[in-house]
């Protein structure tokens, strides 16, 4: 399988260029549907085709002669205003990538989903599953993981329908060197920032940004059609989380707990007035509920399936670090 050409779309985001390194480093020859040029891709070899997902025409010409997809275009937001657009880019996004890959006679697609579809609990214990029943009420309040849920059943589903080996892959929160937009990293600079007012009360998964993009090599090798993977490296407290990341920072940590009751009251007041004041919030109600739940489960079918081995929580986070006070 070595030499093929593969497509990755959302190549140019955080957990994208890693794998487009990972995968010219196999010996793929990668090409890369993104919306504007990128002179560092282009440097780098890979050919870039513009175009958007949502455009059917672009998406089948990037297809075309590809024996592997990767798709991992998508958006993160928090703000409940964006769940049209996020249901266009992810739902709508991805249909028109598997009908392209079925047309293409494309031999696998990799789906990149978000570990938030399946590992979300108001409890610890017990951990998620790729077979956990959806456990939290509040994930309807999201449109970021309404929406990629959506996505996810609409993938394999399609999939299914048109014949297209397709697996899902899962991650938690991604760190690591290389966010750029501090897309995925931005609440390890809110923690180095002091701009963190209280310690929530739930816990998170995290995982290294390099370990996903070898996984996702592999996975296209060596996972099941029609399955699911969750990646994570370690369930932690967000108290641990700030504590290590306040530690090898070498800031102060929060010591404030606030009641989840008083911390959601103030986001319901703080959010609407800087709205209209035109500010980014300070604080935010979707952020703040999503720190009061668990993200926690369980990676051992990627460990078993798809030789995912995380590397120590503690090097990444110091990786993180280091990378945004160099840029």
């Amino acid at each position: 399988m070595r030499n093929s050409e593969v497509l990755v779309t959302g190549g140019t985001g955080f957990l994208g260029r890693h794998l487009v390194s990972a995968l010219r480093n196999s010996g793929y020859r990668v090409r890369v549907l993104c919306r504007s040029a990128d002179p560092d891709l282009d440097c780098q070899g890979v050919t870039l085709h513009q175009g958007s997902v949502l455009d059917a025409k672009a998406v089948e010409a990037a297809t075309r002669g590809c024996s592997f997809v990767f798709h991992l275009a998508g958006r993160v937001s928090r703000d409940p205003r964006d769940e049209a657009g996020l249901r266009e880019l992810h739902v709508s996004g991805t249909r028109i990538v598997i009908e392209a890959a079925a047309a293409a006679g494309v031999r696998r697609v990799v789906y990149a989903s978000t570990s938030g579809t399946l590992a979300c609990s108001e409890e610890p214990l017990p951990l998620a599953t790729e077979r956990t029943p959806l456990r939290c009420p509040a994930l309807a309040r999201w449109p970021y993981y309404v929406t990629k849920r959506e996505a996810e059943d609409l993938a394999l589903s399609r999939a299914t329908a048109l014949g297209v080996d397709l697996v899902s892959l899962n991650p938690s929160l991604l760190l690591g060197p290389g966010d750029l937009r501090c897309s995925s990293t931005g609440d390890v600079v809110r923690i180095l920032e002091g701009r963190l007012p209280a310690i929530p009360s739930g816990g998170l998964n995290l995982v290294d940004v390099r370990d996903v993009a070898s996984t996702f090599v592999r996975a296209m090798e060596l996972g099941r059609g029609g399955q699911r993977y969750l990646l994570g490296a370690v369930n932690w407290t967000f108290a641990e989380f700030i504590s290590r990341v306040a530690d090898l920072g070498s800031v102060a940590s929060p010591r404030f707990r606030a009641p989840d009751r008083i911390t959601r009251w103030a986001a319901r007041v703080v959010e609407p007035a800087e709205r209209l004041l035109r500010r980014t919030p300070s604080l935010d109600l979707a952020s703040v509920e999503m720190s009061q739940v668990f993200w926690y489960f369980d990676s051992s079918r990627a460990r078993e399936e798809l030789e995912f081995s995380p590397r120590d929580p503690d090097a990444t986070i110091r990786d993180t670090i280091d990378d945004w006070r160099g840029r």
